[in-house]
């Protein structure tokens, strides 16, 4: 009898270690997720984004495979590595490049097409995380950038995350104008400061969450 005992409280044990392990969640992106210019690197998005999901009670260990410059072309050519064979779900953060040098919007939902088909074989959830572009390349280009993401995230079933800037758009900032958003970027204009990181966080957390929802439970 105490041998059975001790033989169900050691299989409680492994199960409770099961239950206990973090969903993985590899983060592909560009500096926007790399924490690009922040001195703190403790506060870029990956870690921001992990404690606002573990301040929701969820057990989250989040990747940072957001490599500075790259465009969905360098999120392609890595995306094959950049996904270990212990991850549980994927983000993909990119297309700001893309826009800011003028690619072909159909060279970067091409990319991105080829991104999510490889998490689609590993049968992974996907957030895929927007980009807007501004007006200067035209607005077909405006029309044809935004739109492919929302094309993209239905043709694969992924969570889609309109506007990377929501967070920053909620608080009343408006992507348009440089000077709104001066609060809540660094000196370049581009990047988000640690309180642009924050309010990023908190409106990219719920898709987040929506994410973590279609993640299959451990067997």
């Amino acid at each position: 009898m105490r041998g059975l005992c001790n033989g169900l409280t050691a299989l409680l044990l492994l199960v409770g270690t099961a239950q206990a392990e973090p969903v993985a969640i590899v983060a592909l992106g560009d500096s926007l997720t790399a924490g690009y210019g922040l001195e703190d690197q403790a506060e870029g998005l990956v870690p921001e984004l992990e404690r606002w999901l573990t301040a929701k009670g969820h057990e989250v260990a989040i990747q940072n495979a957001g490599v500075s410059g790259d465009t969905t072309a360098g999120g392609l050519a890595r995306v094959a590595w950049a996904i270990g064979p212990d991850a549980d779900a994927l983000m993909v953060i990119l297309g700001g490049n893309d826009m800011m040098r003028g690619i072909d919007p159909a060279e970067a939902k091409k990319n991105l097409d080829g991104i999510l088909k490889e998490a689609a074989a590993r049968q992974l959830p996907v957030l895929l995380v927007a980009m807007k572009a501004p007006g200067n390349f035209g607005a077909d280009y405006k029309v044809a950038f935004d739109g492919m993401y929302a094309e993209l995230a239905s043709q694969y079933g992924a969570v889609l995350a309109d506007d990377f800037f929501a967070g920053l758009v909620a608080a009343g900032a408006d992507p348009s104008d440089p000077a709104s958003m001066a609060a809540y970027m660094q000196a370049d204009g581009i990047h988000p400061s640690p309180e642009g990181v924050k309010l990023i966080v908190a409106g990219l957390g719920p898709k987040v969450e929506e994410l973590l929802a279609k993640v299959a439970p451990a067997p």
